[in-house]
């Protein structure tokens, strides 16, 4: 009778595991699917807003007067500081929205993140986009498959990786005024390396959010939260590394 209660416990401990690690994985690419769809509506609309805001002229392209709105007037302030915005709201209120407001808070800021960057494409030409962008989803790809299988604890990462951030934005505010591209190839190098450790230890981070207790809607919620996290490191890592490898127009 022991040996059958012992046999019975090592079988229900199995299929918890094997129940933890089909939800695991589900999660994960549940994570990984919003955070692609994000980064596909930020390109798509970045690149309507530019074919909408350039047209030939004599002397090649100019702006046309959408353009000049977008890229010229005060607006192009709202336009780069409205997905700052969103993030503190998304951040602020991800435990108390619905799996619904979640989702569309994401896309939305994944909107106005295409509207943010759009301007890429009047300093790079196209085909130097194109091939970073493949760099940095090879990279990032490497990376968070790093941070998801590695039995390395990755954790005390954190507060190391937070510091060197504040440490790019504090001397890239600097170089506003100096205008070094010394210092700025130096933040873009440095920078690449941040956000190369920040996408290891934030996909472990996600993995270890996942709980097989949680309901469908705050499985939800930690899904869109990790999604927006490895869609920050993406994009500033693909800002980044096109600042060091882009080809200017």
């Amino acid at each position: 009778m022991a040996e059958l209660d012992r046999r019975y416990a090592q079988g229900t401990a199995v299929g918890r595991a094997e129940a933890i690690d089909q939800g695991l994985r589900a999660y994960m690419i549940r994570v990984y699917n919003y955070m692609a769809t994000g980064v596909a509506i930020t390109g798509v609309l970045a690149y309507v807003i530019y074919a909408l805001s350039v047209q030939q002229g004599a002397g090649g392209l100019e702006l046309t007067s959408f353009g000049s709105f977008m890229f010229t007037s005060p607006f192009k302030w709202v336009v780069i500081f409205a997905p700052l915005a969103m993030v503190f709201f998304i951040s602020a209120r991800i435990t108390s929205m619905s799996l619904q407001a979640a989702q569309m808070s994401f896309w939305i800021f994944s909107a106005l993140m295409g509207a943010s960057i759009s301007s890429i494409f009047l300093v790079y030409a196209g085909q130097s986009i194109a091939r970073v962008f493949f760099i940095t989803a090879a990279s990032f790809g490497a990376l968070s498959l790093w941070g998801y299988t590695t039995g390395r604890d990755l954790s005390g990462w954190g507060s190391f990786l937070f510091m060197g951030l504040i440490g790019i934005i504090l001397a890239s505010l600097v170089n506003l005024f100096i205008g070094s591209t010394a210092l700025q190839f130096a933040v873009s190098v440095i920078g690449v390396l941040i956000f190369a450790g920040f996408t290891a230890y934030d996909t472990q981070q996600i993995k270890e959010m996942y709980y097989v207790g949680d309901d469908g809607s705050v499985a939800g919620r930690k899904a869109v939260m990790g999604a927006l996290r490895l869609y920050l490191d993406f994009i500033n890592l693909f800002m980044l590394l096109l600042q060091l490898f882009g080809d200017r127009r």
